[in-house]
This record gives C-alpha cells, sequence and structure tokens, in this order.
C-alpha cells in the first residue's frame, strides 16, 4: 500500500508541476467579463495545442480525447458543441460536456481520481467560463447549423468510445478473471485466507513461505477488483527481466496470468528438488496446472486479455469488431457423457443451451448458457456454464449469482475436429462443427457432483 501511495504521490506531482504554467495561462480576468473569444484563446486552444492527453485518459483507455471535440475555430467549436447536443443554450451549467468532463469524479479507483483531479478541474473551469460567454452572445446563438461532415467529434463510433471505457473493461474482468481468482487459491490469493479459520492454517503457512521467497508478486489478487486490474496493469507495462508480462498485450495467449496456469511443476535437480520456476518459456508453475487450454476458465481469461490488448491499442474501429462481451460465470456444470469415438480424446467441444420460449412455442435462436471441455478417456465433456447477456454490454444479470433457472433446455453440441480452437482459444464454433441437438429437463445444481447429465447418444442433427 505504500509503495502505491508513493507511486500516486509522484505521479500527482508530475501532472500538477506539468499544469503551473497552463493555469496561469487559463486564469481568468479578475471582472470577469473576458468575452467569448478571448477566453477560447486563453483557455480552450491550450487544450486543444497540448501534446499531453487530457482527463479524458482517467475513464476511456482510447479513442476519446478532449481536443477532439475542438476546432481551431471559435465560432465552429460552439457550433459543433451546440449542433451535437452537448452544449445546453438555457442552462450552460448543465451542458452535457461539462457532465462528460466531470465524469471522473465518480471513478472508484481513489488513486487514478486524485492524479487527474487537478487537470479535470481545469479543463472544467474553462469550458464553463467560455460556455456561458458564449450563450450570452446571440451572435454565436443564432449562426446556422454546421454541415455534419465538419463537426469535431472523435473519429471512433459511440459504440467502439464505450467500449473503451475503464469501468467496462472492469466489469469484463470481474466476469471473465476475477470471478475465478479461487482457482489460484491459496498462493496468489492472500485476501481470501482467513485469519481466524482452522481449516485455512496449512493454506495460510503455506502463502506465508511462498511470499517469503518470491515476494509480492505472489500477490496477483488484491482486495477488490479494482486494485488488481491495475496492479496488473502497471506491472505488465514494465515486466522484470527475463519475464513475459501478466498481460502481454502483443501477443495475448502469451501472458503469464494464462500460462503459470497451463504449466506444470518445474523439472527436478540432481538432488531431487524442484528447480526454480521459470517466467519465460518454456514456462513452469510450482502450484502445477490450474487450468487446460481448452476449458471454459482459460476461454475467459484469454479472451478478455484479447480484448485488453485491442482496447489499449485502440485497435477497434466499428462497432462490428467489438467481442461479445457478455459471458457471466455460474456454478452450474454441464456433463455430456457416452461421447462417440468419432471425437477423438483431448478434442474441444462446446455446449451451447437454448431456452424455451413459451409465447413462441419454439426454442429461442441466441443460447442462453454456454460451456467449453474436451473429450476425456472416459469419454465424457465436463464445462461448468457461462450465462449469457442478451446482447454485449448488459449489466442486468449479477455477476455474483448468474445461474440459470430450473427447467426445459435444448443443448446444441459443436465439436472442433478441424482444431480451429488451437489456433484461436477464443473462438465460437458455428454450423460448420455443428454435432447434434437433444431436449433436457433440468435441476441446475450447483458443483461437479451434481452435473446436469446428458447422453451423447441422444444428440440428433
Amino acid at each position: 500500500m505504500t509503495r502505491n501511495i508513493w507511486i500516486v504521490t509522484v505521479v500527482v506531482g508530475f501532472v500538477v508541476s506539468s499544469l503551473q504554467s497552463a493555469e496561469n495561462v487559463l486564469a481568468e480576468d479578475a471582472d470577469g467579463q473576458t468575452a467569448a473569444l478571448e477566453l477560447f484563446e486563453r483557455r480552450i486552444m491550450p487544450i486543444f495545442r497540448s501534446p499531453q492527453p487530457s482527463s479524458c485518459v482517467q475513464c476511456h483507455l482510447a479513442s476519446v480525447e478532449l481536443k477532439n471535440y475542438i476546432l481551431p475555430s471559435h465560432e465552429k467549436t460552439f457550433v459543433s458543441l451546440r449542433d451535437q447536443g452537448l452544449i445546453d443554450m438555457t442552462n450552460p451549467e448543465q451542458s452535457k460536456i461539462l457532465t462528460l468532463i466531470q465524469k471522473g469524479e465518480q471513478d472508484l479507483d481513489r488513486g487514478t481520481k486524485l492524479i487527474h483531479a487537478k487537470m479535470r478541474q481545469a479543463e472544467f473551469d474553462a469550458f464553463m467560463a467560455w460556455i456561458k460567454a458564449c450563450c450570452v452572445d446571440p451572435k454565436l446563438r443564432d449562426l446556422p447549423p454546421m454541415n455534419a461532415a465538419e463537426l469535431a467529434k472523435p473519429d471512433k463510433p459511440d459504440a467502439v468510445i464505450e467500449h473503451n471505457r475503464k469501468d467496462r473493461l472492469l466489469d469484463s474482468f470481474v466476469r471473465n478473471v476475477w470471478s475465478q481468482r479461487m482457482r489460484c487459491f491459496p498462493c496468489h490469493t492472500p485476501n481470501e485466507l482467513d485469519a481466524t479459520s482452522v481449516q485455512h492454517s496449512k493454506p495460510r503457512e503455506n502463502h506465508r513461505q511462498l511470499e517469503e521467497q518470491y515476494g509480492q508478486r505472489m500477490n496477483i489478487f488484491r482486495e477488490t477488483p479494482e486494485a488488481t486490474l491495475r496492479q496488473l496493469m502497471m506491472s505488465s507495462r514494465k515486466p522484470a527481466k527475463d519475464h513475459l508480462p501478466l498481460i502481454n498485450v502483443q501477443e495475448p495467449t502469451k501472458s503469464l496470468l494464462v500460462l503459470k496456469p497451463t504449466s506444470k511443476l518445474p523439472p527436478k535437480s540432481e538432488n531431487g528438488q524442484l528447480e526454480k520456476p521459470s517466467y519465460a518459456e518454456p514456462v513452469t508453475h510450482m502450484g502445477g496446472l490450474k487450468m487446460f487450454v481448452d476449458d471454459q476458465s482459460y476461454k475467459s481469461f484469454l479472451a478478455w486479455i484479447q480484448d485488453y490488448a485491442s482496447v489499449v491499442g485502440d485497435q477497434y474501429a466499428a462497432a462490428d469488431d467489438l467481442p461479445n462481451d457478455n459471458w457471466y460465470p455460474t456454478k452450474q456444470v454441464l456433463r455430456l457423457s457416452e461421447v462417440p469415438e468419432s471425437w477423438p480424446v483431448t478434442t474441444g467441444v462446446q455446449l451451447f443451451v437454448h431456452a424455451w420460449n413459451p409465447d413462441k412455442a419454439s426454442w429461442e435462436t441466441q443460447p442462453i448458457a454456454f460451456t467449453q471441455g474436451t473429450v476425456t478417456p472416459r469419454r465424457m465433456v465436463n464445462g461448468t456454464l457461462f450465462l449469457l447477456a442478451a446482447k454485449a454490454g448488459e449489466t442486468a444479470l449479477d455477476p455474483q449469482g448468474a445461474a440459470l433457472s430450473p427447467g426445459r433446455y435444448l443443448v446444441k453440441a459443436y465439436v472442433d475436429l478441424q482444431h480451429r480452437l488451437s489456433i484461436d482459444p477464443a473462438l465460437i464454433l458455428g454450423n460448420d462443427e455443428f454435432c447434434g441437438q437433444a431436449e433436457i429437463q433440468a435441476q441446475w445444481r450447483e458443483g461437479f457432483p451434481k452435473a446436469e447429465l446428458l447422453s451423447a447418444m441422444r444428440l440428433q442433427k
């Protein structure tokens, strides 16, 4: 915690010092009578010309900057904002552009909020003064509408801008990664260790020894999802020498966040002791295998890392480029038994669950849940279900309590006989891989011992 406070203090100091000269330029005359044009030149244009990012980066990891809404012309900037509904002519103080600037006040990350506070306030004050001056100028108010092609705005569509928000990325992190942190218990989850629990006495001792040997880097999952994500982002920007980053934005599949739990123990030395774990290829893991590259957890981890890499790399150009970020993990398990011999062992299988629509007397076209697993030597496929929101970005579901209700469902099976998942582990299989479907009356209880069982012999095309 002390180190985090030190980092925040240093960054705040840098931001504040870099704002000093701009603050002097941006200060309004004491009499408050500065004309709108002069206010624009003295308070808005420095934002437009500045090579430094605006406070927008507090909430948006890519695709939008405050300067995107500014044009070199005072009049054109006003008309552009007015025509986009970003200026309230009747109540200038309630203008949407001001609300957007102040969005950072709602940031749950107190450190980031503090870092950007001074800059955010300077931007808000500058736009507030200028907008108020503009709205009392009848010549400006009556200027004709601007051609839509000339409007000052980001070059990315609203859907991409919203997708690149940090709070959206955090929500996705909670659902896809944080929700499955107990796979990494107890080595990397110190805050899940109960100091008063007798059952946790051995895990606490194991964690203490590992922390003494490897330091704070053991504590990947922090007190909150926000703190965890912040630490993952910071540590991945400058990984230690000869270490792959936890989040590898250049090659997501080579992120330690997925390589470590899918790696085996280090080899033993001549004296029979395990060698030191490796953080570069070939990666080894003192905890051994915690997930497999074909299971649903690996899929959700990697899908999130790929999305994060695309966001920070500003790679999304259109709404059609965005992934379906609508997975909610459950504790319910679907098990397919009596798998045919034509599905080789270790072959990837995806199972999609469709709900019955009594009003239409038919099955829903879009699945309500899915899972992924591999064919085991016992001719079975096991997978914990992910519940699917009706559409990407929907937040009506509770990520802590997502679950299917007992009832009538249709299960569709897709088999990866062409090994497409080995090329793109986050892939959702399609019609070419469809191998059959069957109706089930499911109870959907929690845990593998109470998994919902379906025989593959019942699948029909």
